[in-house]
């Protein structure tokens, strides 16, 4: 892949944030998305690449833009896969929250997972912790060996997880170990990106949420040469034929960063919508908007924080301009 995507990418980012950033906090998270899946889309018509989305807005006949099969960009080399979650939040858009996020991530043709629209159980961790946590291990023993390869002891440890009832188990087992927990009510791709940047105190994601946010979460992962392993939870006989139909052959097995994301190059970038730990959301001050980004890249582990100043009147739809 071209290194000139990366700043590409941003471009894209930036579009859906600054168009779904104006509907913070008036309750209406399905206009918050279209605008940002509108503008992202827009934007994509002009990044020269031949691009593919395996994770979108759902399948043809569910969403009008980004949705899964579609093709992106100019035409021009390079394949890629695209992942994208044009507005990682609405909820948290709709009520003003933290850590709405507009997310993208690519990498070369075939790399990317697949990962059907249901559930996945999750964990990740930041680069000291590589190798030292399992899906199927305990809670206590998981938080033990992060605790160690960061010299804290276990009651440092900050632990992030969705706050839903299908938690109640593990938030017990994580507060029995002596841990601190983060309750987040939505938006784990940013929980989980947290974890490989230690100012942001988080230190470990749990628990079950989207598995498409789980190929998302893991191509950051990849870039920041953190870990993160996941197991699909399909529901139903249609899930699970689902999974089939998808090349997921065995639904249970753990799927761990080279099945999330094969290869050695990817590239994910995302922009803030609301204030987060890591990035501050979109601004606004008459025709100027002010946007924090982070884009980063798996093969050469560059990590770049791009604070952006967007002239509103030169940019029609969002598109104009670098």
């Amino acid at each position: 892949m071209e290194r000139s995507l990366s700043i590409e990418l941003v471009r894209v980012t930036e579009a859906a944030a600054i168009a779904s950033g104006r509907w913070m906090g008036f309750g209406k998270k399905m206009e918050a998305d279209d605008a940002a899946t509108s503008a992202m889309r827009k934007v994509f018509d002009t990044i020269h690449m031949h691009g593919t989305v395996v994770i979108g807005e759902g399948e043809m006949d569910e969403a009008p833009m980004l949705y899964i099969g579609e093709t992106l960009g100019t035409g021009l080399a390079p394949k890629v896969d695209v992942a994208v979650d044009p507005l990682e939040g609405t909820n948290i858009v709709a009520s003003g929250a933290w850590n709405a996020l507009a997310i993208i991530a690519i990498a070369d043709e075939g790399c990317l997972l697949h990962a059907p629209d249901m559930y996945m159980d999750k964990i990740a961790v930041g680069p000291k912790s590589v190798g030292l946590v399992d899906l199927d291990a305990p809670v206590e023993d998981n938080l033990k060996a992060v605790a160690r390869a960061n010299g804290k002891d276990v009651e440092d440890l900050v632990a992030a997880l969705l706050n839903r009832p299908r938690h109640a188990k593990l938030i017990e087992d994580i507060r029995k170990a002596g841990a601190r927990i983060k309750l987040i009510s939505d938006g784990d791709v940013a929980a989980a990106i947290n974890t490989g940047f230690p100012d942001t105190g988080v230190d470990i994601l749990f628990g079950s949420g989207g598995a498409p946010e789980g190929v998302l979460a893991a191509v950051a992962l990849k870039c920041l040469g953190g870990d993160f392993q996941g197991r699909l939870l399909p529901e139903d006989e249609a899930q699970r034929q689902r999974c089939l139909q998808m090349g997921i052959e065995d639904p249970s097995r753990i799927l761990r960063m080279d099945d999330l994301v094969k290869g050695d190059d990817a590239i994910f970038a995302a922009t803030g919508v609301t204030d987060g730990e890591l990035l501050k959301g979109v601004r606004y001050k008459g025709n100027i908007a002010t946007t924090q980004s982070l884009v980063m890249r798996a093969k050469t582990g560059t990590v770049r924080f791009i604070d952006g100043t967007h002239r509103l009147e030169k940019k029609p739809n969002l598109v104009l301009g670098t």
